[in-house]
């Protein structure tokens, strides 16, 4: 039932787009906003079930109007641009400090743990008397008298 009814969804803004670049005319609105933002994931995303994505590839022009608004507003998932690089010229895979970055990172979260549960109380060390420590065994009857 939910996929006929997501299926008619879509038959019904494809028929209700028709041939316009957007749904009110040659600018967007809002509706559009709301829309691509829907559609884009469905169209682009790998799905475990594909039958909604399937229907979507067959309604043209609701391909055309999700490929024409990422062209035009997200140039690099069109492939004309490319997003912003790092500033060494580095994608964030290729940083060659990135094992190193991780590892610190790990250690700083550590630390803070740590100074928490002492500060807070959690943990605590306590010193322990310097004489010899008395390590006769206890007997079964002086167990018991001391519970």
């Amino acid at each position: 039932q939910l996929y006929r009814d997501a299926r008619e969804c879509l038959t019904l803004l494809s028929q209700r787009l028709g041939s316009q670049k957007f749904f009110f005319g040659d600018s967007p609105a809002s509706l559009d906003a709301f829309v691509f933002s829907r559609l884009a994931p469905l169209l682009k995303a790998k799905l475990p079930n594909g039958k909604l994505q399937q229907h979507l590839k067959s309604l043209q022009n609701l391909c055309n109007y999700c490929t024409s608004i990422l062209s035009l507003y997200f140039p690099w998932d069109g492939g004309e641009m490319r997003p912003p690089a790092l500033p060494c010229g580095l994608r964030a895979e290729e940083d060659p400090h990135k094992r190193r970055n991780q590892l610190l990172s790990v250690l700083v979260g550590l630390v803070a743990m740590l100074g928490y549960a002492f500060l807070s109380g959690i943990v605590s060390i306590q010193r322990g008397s310097a004489g010899p420590v008395d390590r006769r065994p206890i007997a079964l009857e002086e167990e018991e008298e001391e519970e």
